[in-house]
């Protein structure tokens, strides 16, 4: 099929290249100079229609693509100088001319051409024109960001540009709940977008723009029809449709409206055809704008997460899954100074997971192999609150409150055969597994100009953490002898609690002195402070219904934690030709006390940290950026606390309290280049983290069952990442993409009282190529190779992938995506094979509002998925399952 494929493509190029023109050359001004990022654009007399655009490169050379024996209007701009048309007329050779501009002053016309242009940059920004590149087939802003030149848009919902993820999409200037490009990617719809804006080298704080290092910020900004603005619009789309043995439905309105002093913005979604929009995964990620206010202190003290490992979906597929989800944002401009916004994000989800699955312990190499079948209902719900008040320039006060509620429940039914120096035993386990932590994230920052010359910004961040996680296991046999335990029951009920409360206060103030315009100095004094309480408890559930408290001080926490760190940093960034460094320290004062056992242990002690930026501008779009941190990485209370905490039903934990802070040298490289003249885009980085002092895990393995307590390594950890890219848009209606990213790590643990060195190398190459046709169909086809490489142990999975899509009679949209996987190992005692294909025809007459649409997905009933992960002691193969084929029909009615 991928072979068709190809030739269907290379056919398309070789049709294109056979009936068409080059006309190109160079665009000057009247002194001969070249006319950089200078704007072209060549009108067809006949059709009046654009044939061909272009921006010129650093030589000023410029290109175009035109058909023979025509004529043609040719549209040149170049923001700051006089407009110019010219006429042109193509035989069957190619032609070449130059274009000179006068300096007279920038025209409204200048501007048009650039509002025409499918792409334009001004400054910092990227300006692509969404009509110039959709085919008629575009529902959601995903579709129309994946057929621009440069922009990508992964499995996560995740944007990416020139290979840089954008941390905030807007709509009309206002953040869309709070800059969630998921959110937004699969729901705004296509037919409402005009302008797409990147902006590069983004900083919301307007006075901090400039005198921070933003190369690495990019933000996006979709702007409306005229025909959306003022008014109502949206959709709502209603379905039912059969699967083998049960009936599916999809419910999913949605409504927008955006206005200068306002804006509304309300999703629901109700389905059981595995439509996610918001994952348990995106839920636990989601920062809800808020950012990591400390990147500069030279510290990493990062709260982590008691979530018990809830089960997450893999590629957001299971057996079955059921969503109920609903969200509104809103933003408010009070008066020209003040601004308010919020959202509001409910969602429940009933999911069943199936998964068999293989772990084979590294050093014994004895074996667990376990069928499992899951059920999980998901409650979550999060609220945010922000305020913006800037009278001036000079002045800005903002406030957020971010509000994270969740229930969650999972119940798991697995049958085990554990195979232990070639003896195998079986089993039933029955694990319960419930939670409803509650989380409350604060932020108020300042920010005061005082002159030209004196900037002051403060930020304070508060965060209020209470999690009470509840696990339940029961087996036949005894995992654990544990002190207190009743031995000689029939099943072995284990249980325990934990309830886990944090606040954390993070507050700095910043002075940046502008030295000169291409210079400034920065102090920073800040201070992170952390009160942590850990409690914890087992006990035992017998036959006969009774508990026994497991009371003995080894089975329960109760652990007091405070973290202190203050500091004072210095940072001097210069511009200096087409070089920017900034050169930084930072000097700490730790005090760290942990309270358990009834007594205190105490660490304190100074410490100087280093970094160091680097870019080197070598042209406008080509950079090459160098950056070097020393950082010291403090655990939190959960490695801390030295009573034994369960895992799960074959892991046992403890902490250790005389646990020591890690420090992590960290080296990244990043090359960028975009070359608008062609739409080339090239990007690649690598890092190399290496971490002394790391806190590892030392395990003893009796059997599958593992035991472990932290400790402090004198050996380091290493890991060495990195990933290029090349892309390139051509002959205006393709674009192809080649990806390769690998990942290296090394670790030392100790197990069964042996020093154990791991590694793992993983690798991923991936080669695409699209059309992008107004009136012929659309493909899409490409390769991934994904190599897992872990001590010994390699797991290959190839994936070729093709989609179509064809817009035709004016009223039709027809869809297909096919998937395809082999997936094995080096010795092929694994080697499976699926595919996945799903197809969608749409019919909407012209200018109608209503749309009608039949779609199948997972037409070839493929059951299942395979994987792979590794820990550092053991490796594990899994097989999933997924949701059956089913067909859905629907309508949609457009607002």
């Amino acid at each position: 099929m991928n072979k068709i494929l190809f030739v269907f493509a290379l056919l398309f190029t070789s049709i294109s290249f056979s009936q068409s023109v080059r006309f190109d050359g160079l665009i000057q001004d009247e002194q001969k100079n070249p006319l950089e990022m200078a704007n072209i654009m060549a009108i067809n007399n006949g059709t009046k229609a654009m044939d061909s655009y272009g921006i010129t490169n650093d030589k000023g050379k410029f290109q175009l693509t035109l058909k023979p024996n025509s004529a043609y209007t040719i549209k040149v701009s170049y923001l700051g100088m006089k407009s110019k048309e010219m006429a042109v007329s193509t035989k069957s050779e190619n032609m070449t001319q130059n274009i000179v501009l006068d300096g007279a002053g920038i025209e409204l016309e200048g501007v048009e051409i650039v509002r025409e242009m499918p792409v334009s940059i001004k400054g910092d920004t990227i300006v692509y024109n969404a009509d110039s590149f959709k085919s008629g087939t575009e529902k959601k802003l995903e579709d129309v960001l994946k057929k621009l030149p440069g922009v990508e848009v992964n499995a996560d919902g995740e944007i990416e540009v020139e290979g840089k993820k954008v941390s905030k999409l807007m709509v009309e200037g206002k953040d869309f709940f709070d800059g969630d490009t998921k959110l937004g990617v699969k729901n705004i719809p296509a037919d409402a977008i005009d302008k797409v804006q990147v902006l590069r080298n983004y900083n919301e704080i307007s006075q901090l723009k400039g005198v921070e290092n933003d190369q690495e910020n990019v933000a996006m900004n979709i702007k409306l029809k005229e025909g959306k603005k003022n008014f109502w619009f949206g959709d709502i789309t209603a379905g039912i449709g059969v699967a083998e043995l049960d009936s599916r439905y999809i419910i999913n309105p949605k409504l927008f409206y955006y206005s200068p002093k306002y804006s509304i913005n309300l999703i629901t979604n109700f389905n059981n055809i595995g439509e996610l929009p918001l994952t348990a995964q995106d839920y636990f990620k989601f920062t809800g704008g808020f950012k990591n206010m400390m990147k500069k202190g030279g510290s990493s003290f990062n709260v982590s997460s008691n979530d018990l490992g809830i089960s997450l979906l893999r590629n957001n597929r299971a057996k079955e899954i059921e969503t109920k989800f609903g969200a509104t944002n809103f933003a408010y401009s009070v008066n020209k100074a003040w601004n308010i916004s919020g959202f509001g994000i409910l969602s429940t989800s009933k999911t069943d997971l199936e998964t068999k699955s293989q772990t084979t312990i590294l050093d014994s190499g004895d074996q667990q192999k376990s069928n499992e079948s899951t059920s999980q209902k998901n409650n979550l719900g999060l609220f945010k609150l922000s305020s913006t008040y800037k009278p001036s320039d000079k002045f800005q006060f903002d406030y957020d409150i971010l509000t994270k509620l969740t229930k969650q429940e999972e119940y798991s039914d697995l049958f085990r055969e554990q195979i232990v120096q070639n003896v195998a035993t079986s089993e039933d386990i029955f694990t319960t597994k419930k939670q409803d932590p509650t989380s409350i994230n604060q932020n108020l920052s300042l920010y005061y100009t005082q002159s030209a010359k004196n900037i002051f910004a403060f930020e304070m961040q508060h965060v209020y953490q209470d999690e009470n996680p509840f696990y339940n296991a029961n087996l036949q046999t005894l995992p654990f002898d544990l002190s207190g335990y009743i031995s000689g029951q029939n099943r072995n009920d284990y249980n325990q609690d934990r309830f886990v409360k944090t606040n954390k206060l993070d507050a700095k103030l910043d002075y940046y002195y502008m030295v000169t315009p291409k210079s400034n100095f920065n102090i920073t004094l800040g201070n992170t402070y952390s009160y942590q309480n850990f409690n914890s408890h087992i006990f035992q559930m017998l036959d006969n219904g009774t508990k026994n408290d497991l009371n003995d001080v080894e089975n329960n926490n109760n652990v007091d934690y405070r973290f202190n760190d203050a500091f004072l940093g210095f940072h001097y960034k210069i511009l200096t030709g087409k070089f920017t460094f900034t050169p930084g320290v930072s000097f700490h004062t730790y005090q760290m006390t942990n309270g358990q056992l009834g007594t205190d242990y105490s660490q304190n002690f100074t410490k100087v940290l280093p970094d160091f930026f680097a870019l080197y501008q070598i042209k406008k779009s080509e950079t090459l950026t160098y950056n070097f941190s020393l950082t010291n990485d403090f655990t939190d209370i959960n490695q801390l606390a030295s009573g034994y905490v369960l895992s799960n039903y074959s892991s046992l934990f403890r902490g250790n309290r005389f646990l020591e802070n890690a420090t992590s040298q960290v080296h990244s490289l990043r090359y960028f280049k975009y070359n608008m003249f062609n739409f080339e885009n090239i990007f690649a980085n690598a890092t190399y983290t290496r971490k002394v002092d790391a806190i590892k895990t030392k395990a003893d393995f009796d059997g599958i069952n593992q035991s472990s307590v932290p400790y402090n390594s004198n050996l380091a950890d290493e890991t060495f990442t990195g990933m290029g890219n090349y892309g390139r848009s051509f002959l205006k209606n393709y674009k192809a993409s080649a990806n390769a990213s690998f990942n290296w790590s090394k670790f030392n643990n100790i197990q069964n009282n042996k020093l154990s060195t791991t590694e793992s190398f993983s690798q991923s190459y991936t080669v695409r190529a699209s059309t992008n046709y107004k009136n012929l169909p659309n493909i899409e086809f490409g390769y991934n190779l994904l190599v897992n490489k872990y001590n010994g142990s390699t797991f290959y999975t190839d994936k070729p992938f093709a989609r179509l899509d064809y817009y035709f009679l004016d009223s039709f949209s027809f869809v297909s995506e096919y998937e395809f996987y082999h997936y094995y190992n080096g010795d092929k005692t694994v080697d499976n094979e699926y595919d996945f294909l799903s197809a969608s025809l749409i019919y909407q007459k012209k200018n109608s509002k209503w749309e009608y649409k039949v779609s199948a997905t997972n037409l070839l009933n493929t059951r299942y998925l395979n994987d792979d992960s590794f820990s550092q002691f053991s490796t594990r193969v899994s097989q999933y399952t997924v949701q059956p084929r089913y067909i859905i029909f629907s309508m949609k009615y457009n607002l």
